[in-house]
């Protein structure tokens, strides 16, 4: 009777505590995703701070690299992106906005919605989709098959800055060549618009005049600056995720898909961000002519 009641006196106390323990450890489990978000977060910002403080403090041994990374992006994207601008511009605000502004026989402002529709918004973020999309995942599957390769340690042992001399030039060289490429498909953008009213049977006078009207330098200036933006945030996104890649083969896939997923939520919340406080700071542009 001692011995019974003294394990159901251990039942009563260890049961309690065992339920407790098993309920801190599955809402340990639930939060572990967003803990190692978090964690994964802060090492790219890290990396961030170290890659700005490497490209301005001297030496600067990367020209090379900068210039071959530079070309290797231009050779890949400029034909891609030419295709997916004039497709997408005549597609999306092309047609079905002329369709729209036929209703109200109002044809002729098509100009002016496309310094909305493709300078503002549609030319930056093709151009990011297409420089992520093609060279962001070169850069993942790069770095990453020299760190499953230990290359990586390799080049520390030697005393070679991996950052200095790799993630600098393609972070330089993607900032450069993606507000670049902004200009590029802004202008195949307005091409399609073209196209579009050709399509209609309008003529173009019209359609560069509200263009005209509605753009300015800061419609420019901005969706350049907003596009060399989201050329930084892909470079450090794809080179942080090739430096910490594992898992041989397989590993070095899984970092080129998880590069391209973040790449494209981290420039999308900056354009939200950007768009913001460009609005707010220049009000004037809300105003359509």
């Amino acid at each position: 009777m001692t011995v019974e009641g003294g394990g159901d006196r251990a039942a009563r106390l260890t049961g309690p505590s065992a339920e407790i323990g098993g309920g801190q450890a599955g809402v340990g489990r639930a939060l572990a995703p967003a803990g190692r978000v978090l964690e994964e977060f802060g090492d790219v910002v890290l990396l961030t701070g170290r890659t700005i403080r490497s490209a301005v403090v001297p030496p600067y041994p990367y020209g090379g690299e900068f210039v071959s990374q530079f070309l290797f992006a231009l050779r890949l994207v400029w034909f891609p992106l030419l295709i997916t601008t004039v497709a997408i511009s005549y597609g999306a605000p092309g047609l079905q906005a002329a369709n729209f502004l036929t209703l109200f026989g109002a044809l002729d402002r098509l100009g002016g919605f496309f310094v909305l529709a493709a300078i503002r918004e549609i030319g930056p973020l093709i151009t990011a989709t297409v420089v992520a999309g093609i060279a962001g995942t070169a850069i993942t599957a790069d770095l990453g098959a020299r760190k499953v390769r230990e290359e990586l340690d390799a080049l520390q042992v030697l005393g070679v800055d991996p950052v200095k001399n790799l993630v600098v030039p393609r972070f330089l060289a993607l900032m450069v060549v993606t507000g670049l490429f902004d200009i590029y498909s802004l202008l195949f953008g307005i091409f399609g618009g073209i196209a579009a009213e050709l399509v209609n049977g309008q003529p173009l006078g019209p359609f560069w005049g509200t263009l005209f009207a509605n753009a300015s330098t800061t419609d420019l200036w901005g969706s350049v600056l907003k596009t060399t933006c989201f050329g930084a945030i892909i470079a450090i996104v794809c080179c942080y995720k090739g430096m910490t890649a594992s898992g041989g083969a397989e590993g070095v896939g899984r970092a080129v898909n998880e590069a391209v997923v973040v790449s494209f939520l981290g420039f999308g919340a900056f354009n939200y961000v950007f768009t913001q406080t460009l609005l707010a700071t220049h009000p004037q542009i809300l105003v359509i002519k």
